[in-house]
C-alpha cells in the first residue's frame, strides 16, 4: 500500500501498522444528507491541522507474503468480519494487534489452512513492533483491498487497464479503510454498470469524474457515504486536490 513512510514489494502486501482506533472498523452503512459542492469545497480546504489522522509510520515489510495471500484471499474475503470480529475480542488493548498465538487459533477456526512454513513468514511480516503481536488489522486490509495495481503478464486479461499516469496517493487514513471495506461488498456486486455509468458522465473520456458526479453514481447504485467517508477517500484518490477522482482507480482497490 503507497505511502510518504512505508514502501511495499507488491499490491497484495502493502500494509502498515495501525493505532487503536482502526478497531472501529464499522460493516454497517450510515444514512447522510445530501450535500452541496460548495459545503465540500469548504471541507477540502480545512488546514491540516484538523485533517483526520494518517496510521502510525511504519517500516518495509519483512517478507513478502503475497503467494501465501493469494492463496488464503478468497476465504478471507468469504468471512472477514467474523475474523475481524473474533480479533477484536482478543485485542482486549485495543491497539490493533493480538498475540501470536491467538491468530494461530483463529486461522485454525476459520480453515486458512496455512503450513508452519506460511504461518512462520506471515507472522514474521505482520509482527511490526517484533514484540510477539500480529497486526490483524493490516492483514486483512491487505486481503482485501488492492491498493496498488499488481503486476500481471502480457497474457493475463486485466479487469481494468493501469492507469497512463500512476495514481499519487493520499494519506491512508482510518476512515479510509473503514469506508472502503464497508462499500466493498456493494462494489462488487455491481462494478461493471456502476463503472459503465462512471463513463457516461465522462464525456472527454479522461478517466477522471468531478466530485459531484462522483458521489452521484455511487448514490445511482445505493452507495451513501458519509461526509467523513467521502472526505477520507477524496484525500486518498485526489492527493492534489483537483476536485477531480479517477474511477477506474477507485474500483480497482476492489477488483484484482
Amino acid at each position: 500500500m503507497p505511502s510518504s513512510t512505508c514502501s511495499t514489494s507488491s499490491s497484495a502486501s502493502s500494509t502498515r501498522p495501525v493505532t487503536g482506533t482502526m478497531l472501529e472498523l464499522q460493516v454497517s452503512s450510515q444514512p447522510e444528507r445530501p450535500k452541496t459542492s460548495s459545503s465540500l469545497g469548504e471541507q477540502r480546504k480545512t488546514p491540516p491541522s484538523s485533517r483526520p489522522q494518517t496510521t502510525a509510520t511504519c517500516s518495509a515489510p519483512v517478507l513478502n507474503c503475497e503467494p501465501i495471500e493469494n492463496k488464503i484471499r478468497k476465504r478471507i474475503k468469504h468471512s472477514w468480519r467474523s475474523i475481524l470480529k473474533e480479533c477484536k475480542e482478543k485485542d482486549v488493548h485495543k491497539k490493533g494487534e493480538i498475540p501470536v498465538s491467538d491468530f494461530l487459533d483463529i486461522a485454525e477456526k476459520f480453515e486458512l489452512d496455512l503450513s508452519e512454513d506460511e504461518v512462520k513468514q506471515i507472522t514474521t511480516k505482520y509482527d511490526f513492533r517484533n514484540n510477539g503481536k500480529f497486526a490483524y488489522c493490516n492483514f486483512l486490509q491487505s486481503c482485501i483491498l488492492f491498493l496498488k495495481p499488481k503486476e500481471t503478464s502480457l497474457l493475463q486479461r486485466m479487469i481494468i487497464q493501469k492507469p497512463q499516469i500512476p495514481l499519487s496517493p493520499g494519506p491512508q487514513t482510518t476512515t479510509f479503510f473503514s469506508a472502503m471495506l464497508r462499500i466493498q461488498p456493494q462494489i462488487l456486486h455491481c462494478w461493471r454498470p456502476m463503472r459503465r455509468t462512471f463513463k457516461s458522465y465522462d464525456e472527454s473520456r479522461t478517466g477522471l469524474l468531478n466530485i459531484t458526479d462522483f458521489r452521484h453514481v455511487l448514490r445511482e447504485y445505493s452507495i451513501n457515504l458519509t461526509e467523513e467517508e467521502l472526505f477520507n477517500i477524496l484525500e486518498y484518490y485526489d492527493k492534489n486536490l483537483s476536485s477531480k477522482i479517477s474511477y477506474n482507480d477507485f474500483l480497482r482497490a476492489f477488483l484484482q
